[in-house]
């Protein structure tokens, strides 16, 4: 009988030996700092969704072709009228595309012995970049060239630039590339520039410039750049070539 009173009282013991440990852990536990829950993916989306990225810079007038980042730049003066600028379009494309530290720079000059056909061909061939962007642009001036009769005579009756977007319809219905063509006009009358095609040489690095007349053959283009390189100072230089002879630039 002593056996069977002493086995409940070491069990009632332990119990509350357990019950102290526990209250025990339980206040330890108590103490320590929380971790916060995650929060759910539904109501955090915004907070982590990835930022947009930001536009890309829009391309527009002055018009490039070539590498941004070329060392040189040619700018040209052009008339979308002249005889001799059409014929000298396609060689110097060609020279460009062969020499990467050179770029090609787009300003217009619609003579006045050309109008009204010179300034509707700028309109049209600015209004196409400002809609479709750079390379739309040099293509539609190819095109001007491929098609218009020359010399002031302008496209033929009907013909339209194939593909006009409601965007440069838009623009042709606006004032902007008037504005654009009157300020390059201005700009290249108070520089003493008359004829086209004219062409300014420019040293990026250096800021020097040397100016060239009539439709300049590669060896002379090379030449300039020589001596621009060389840190020859800004001066005007005449280089006449006869536009039969432009296919012998070099490529």
């Amino acid at each position: 009988m002593q056996v069977a009173r002493f086995i409940p009282f070491r069990s009632v013991a332990l119990v509350a030996v357990l019950l102290v440990v526990a209250l025990i852990a339980a206040a330890w536990l108590g103490l320590q700092p929380q971790t916060p829950t995650a929060e759910p993916a539904s109501l955090s989306a915004e907070a982590t969704a990835a930022p947009a990225p930001a536009p890309a810079a829009t391309a527009g007038p002055p018009w490039r072709y070539g590498r941004d980042d070329a060392r040189f730049t040619v700018e040209e003066y052009a008339d979308l009228e002249c005889p001799f600028c059409r014929a000298y379009f396609a060689v110097l494309k060609q020279w460009i595309n062969s020499h990467p530290e050179v770029n090609w720079q787009w300003h217009h000059l619609p003579l006045t012995t050309h109008e009204p056909a010179a300034t509707a061909n700028a309109r049209l061939v600015e209004c196409v970049g400002e809609a479709g962007g750079p390379t739309a642009f040099w293509q539609a001036v190819e095109w001007v060239y491929a098609h218009t009769r020359g010399d002031g005579q302008g496209l033929p009756e009907g013909l339209g630039y194939p593909g006009i977007t409601t965007a440069a319809q838009q623009c042709l219905d606006s004032d902007r590339p008037d504005t654009l063509i009157r300020a390059q006009s201005a700009s290249a009358a108070q520089e003493g520039i008359k004829v086209t095609p004219t062409l300014r040489l420019q040293d990026r690095q250096s800021g020097k410039t040397l100016l060239l007349h009539g439709p300049v053959d590669g060896d002379a283009l090379l030449s300039a750049i020589d001596l621009l390189a060389a840190g020859g100072t800004n001066e005007t230089a005449s280089k006449e070539m006869p536009a039969e002879s432009l296919g012998d630039m070099p490529k």
